[in-house]
């Protein structure tokens, strides 16, 4: 259930309640793809930086360790010992992703994996027999990204295929919760709102969609090829149509940036595998920007990667010592960054929701957008 505490224009602050504790919205979803930070993050990190939701991917967990072991296992929260919400994606990306070793036909897609070339097929029934066996918090529907730009008429019949997807979702989620050896019974359906970059068909699958009264909605097919603008477009134009007494995830969204943006017009829910990504790989996020500890004017710095930053990593170890970790190849210098951007991300949700409950998020974006921009 979805609590709307508090409105500014459009912008969001709310409570997200579930079987699986209460969200404070806007919020950052944790990547953990199979079912762990890459990174060496444990979700015993992820509690002490201000994790609240952490996301997990449908796909990859069929096929390793496969859903079936993982319901044997307890399910999803047990598996990876991790006691609030999770959000299970339902494979849907993966048409996108997977685009070169995919046939899309009605009854759903037919997949060669990426670890062995096997065939596998995934539809909207098994999307959701398989987020039933992880018994995630809440499951995506399954759907099509196609790529931005694609041309309208295949746009318009993905997006009516996307429909008729999501209400085979609905009647199999409400048949699996019905059952009586269903891990969550409780498990959460949230719907896609697709159409690329065209706004009417953008528009028009809103109004279908919210129809069918669901627990949340997103916005996909968005940073899969167009500008930061027309995203941001596409968000003021799509978000006035959806239910407003629901949740609303921007998906695979993004920046720092991109956030405040997109907090601004409306959204509540975000994912991306950017901070952990980025950290992996020596660039960190900071109050003044983003740096990369790998430039040679760190080699003597003592000081933290961000004075004015509170994580694990900040209060104990400098850039320096970062920076020789990389050198020498140690995965400490991997955990240590992903850590501090994930801290980073968490913290700045954190501080947009004290900025939105005390009414200045205008001036505290137009100060971000600031330091990072001068950086």
């Amino acid at each position: 259930m979805y609590k709307l505490l508090k409105k500014c224009g459009r912008i969001r602050r709310g409570e997200f309640t579930t079987p699986h504790g209460v969200v404070q919205t806007p919020v950052f979803m944790n990547v953990g793809t199979l079912a762990a930070i890459k990174g060496a993050v444990s979700t015993v990190d992820l509690k002490e930086i201000g994790c609240q939701i952490e996301l997990s991917n449908t796909y990859h967990l069929s096929l390793r360790p496969g859903d079936e072991v993982i319901r044997e296992l307890g399910g999803l929260h047990k598996f990876m010992n991790w006691d609030r919400p999770i959000l299970t994606d339902s494979g849907g990306f993966q048409v996108f992703s997977l685009s070169d070793i995919r046939r899309i036909k009605e009854e759903g897609v037919y997949f060669n994996s990426h670890i062995d070339g096997s065939k596998i097929f995934m539809g909207p029934e098994e999307s959701m027999r398989i987020q039933s066996n992880l018994a995630s918090t809440v499951a995506m529907a399954f759907d099509e990204c196609v790529k931005n730009p694609s041309p309208r008429d295949y746009v318009e019949n993905s997006v009516k295929r996307t429909t008729r997807w999501l209400k085979r979702c609905k009647v199999e989620m409400d048949r699996l919760n019905s059952l009586p050896d269903t891990i969550n019974r409780e498990q959460m359906l949230f719907g896609i709102n697709q159409g690329g970059v065209y706004d009417d068909i953008r528009i028009e699958h809103a109004k279908i969609i919210s129809e069918m009264d669901l627990d949340g909605y997103a916005i996909g097919g968005l940073a899969v090829g167009e500008t930061h603008e027309e995203m941001y477009r596409i968000i003021e134009k799509v978000i006035p149509y959806l239910p407003q007494n629901k949740p609303i995830y921007l998906m695979g969204v993004g920046t720092p940036e991109n956030i405040l943006e997109a907090v601004e017009r409306g959204v509540d829910f975000f994912d991306c595998v950017l901070p952990a990504r980025n950290g992996r790989h020596s660039h960190v996020f900071t109050s003044e920007g983003e740096i990369n500890l790998l430039n040679a004017k760190y080699k003597l710095d003592g000081s933290p990667i961000d004075e004015k930053c509170s994580c694990p990593t900040c209060k104990n170890y400098s850039r320096a010592y970062i920076r020789h970790l990389f050198k020498a190849k140690e995965m400490l210098a991997m955990r240590l960054c992903v850590l501090h951007n994930l801290y980073f991300y968490n913290n700045l949700m954190k501080e947009i929701r004290n900025a939105i409950d005390g009414d200045y998020f205008h001036s505290y974006k137009r100060e971000k957008l600031n330091q990072w921009e001068n950086k």
